[in-house]
């Protein structure tokens, strides 16, 4: 009994240890994977790969050449942090020693260390340490650089989602970036507030294009979301412009154009800050009206005034909000690109405007290289 005792105590100290090292290298991992723990894992591994390498070198030198060293030194300026580097850097310029002593003077035949093959290897290392030191001094590790700026990205386009609208309205959107990147100067907020009622659209074009303007998009998009809904509709530009103003940026200007519109009534106000006009098509005429508010540029002077101008869409209108890329380009001016975007629109009248942003950013803007966003509200029949 006493034996059998002793033999379930055992087992169970044996799988507590166990336990306690499986949870240790689970967190290992996850730290390591996150960027938050220790390279020792890493360079480990790597450390392995030099004599392993060395030890085929010296077997079959015509299939593993001492170049091949290389490769965990590129890895390791991936992955190891630059103090963790140059340990294993000395252990590579260690294994090219040992070849070189072995195999003998490159002069006698192929398959040596060769003054090249020292000069490549350096080389890499020289690269990896830049990289490595780049990263340290950044503070985001390789692994999770990636991942922070899908994450940054995704953020963007959830803050750029349009609410859903009650039965009878349809709306939607397209935004390119400059130069086929992930990060656009051009973002929207949109927002329902007045208990629903009411739908606030605001589309910005932050100055400059691509990764340039990308990081104040998403510092802007942030504020900006949470200046919506949380201010009287006339409030929000006056506001936006101090919260530019006071980010004293050297290059801080940014367009908006404020749609506030009665989901019930059909009633809008447009507050432009130096935003190209929107455009309206009333179903009655066929025709299209420029619909712009009076305000300067966000983020210019303080004190600035913007002063609405009013519309209403009625069953079967159609109103476009846009940004400069769409229709601005070198070889014409903007009065030339909103005839053509108007031009191409008429095409979609048929079908209701449905699926009809993407293809107009791709009929009117296919390779500028600019930020271009669409947003469309239709008013069904």
């Amino acid at each position: 009994m006493a034996r059998t005792a002793r033999v379930d105590a055992y087992t169970a100290r044996y799988r507590k240890a166990v336990h306690r090292v499986r949870v240790g290298l689970r967190k290992s991992a996850v730290d390591y994977f996150r960027g938050d723990g220790s390279d020792w894992v890493a360079l480990a591994g790597l450390f392995l790969t030099i004599p392993a390498l060395l030890l085929a070198t010296l077997a079959a030198p015509v299939w593993f050449a001492p170049e091949a060293l290389v490769l965990p030194i590129v890895a390791g300026g991936l992955l190891l942090r630059p103090a963790s580097l140059l340990g294993l850097y000395a252990a590579a310029a260690g294994a090219l020693i040992v070849e070189s002593a072995v195999l003998g003077p490159y002069t006698e035949g192929m398959a040596r260390v060769t003054p090249g093959t020292v000069l490549v290897v350096a080389a890499c290392g020289l690269f990896g340490l830049l990289i490595a030191q780049f990263r340290a001094r950044v503070g985001v590790p390789w692994r999770r650089g990636g991942t922070m700026l899908f994450d940054l990205r995704e953020r963007i386009r959830a803050q750029s989602a349009l609410p859903a609208l009650p039965k009878g309205w349809h709306r939607e959107m397209a935004l390119r970036p400059a130069g086929g990147q992930s990060f656009s100067g051009d973002f929207v907020v949109a927002a329902r507030t007045g208990g629903g009622r009411t739908l606030e659209v605001v589309l910005t074009d932050v100055s400059g294009k691509g990764m340039d303007a990308g990081s104040r998009a998403l510092l802007l998009s942030g504020a900006f979301g949470g200046l919506l809904g949380s201010l009287p509709p006339h409030g929000f530009l006056p506001a936006a412009n101090g919260y530019l103003l006071r980010q004293d940026w050297d290059e801080g200007f940014a367009t908006s154009i404020h749609l506030v519109l009665d989901l019930d009534s059909g009633d809008y106000e447009l507050l432009s800050a130096g935003h190209l006009p929107a455009l309206q098509l009333h179903a009655g005429t066929g025709r299209w009206e420029e619909k712009s508010g009076d305000g300067p540029l966000l983020g210019v002077y303080d004190g600035a005034e913007f002063h609405p101008v009013k519309g209403t869409l009625n069953p079967g209108d159609v109103l476009m909000l846009f940004t400069d890329g769409l229709v601005e380009a070198s070889d014409r001016d903007i009065t030339e690109g909103i005839d053509r975007l108007t031009g191409e629109a008429d095409r979609y009248v048929s079908s209701g405007f449905r699926g009809a942003a993407w293809h107009l950013i791709e009929a009117c803007a296919k390779d500028v290289n600019d930020d271009r966003a669409l947003l469309l509200l239709t008013r069904d029949p």
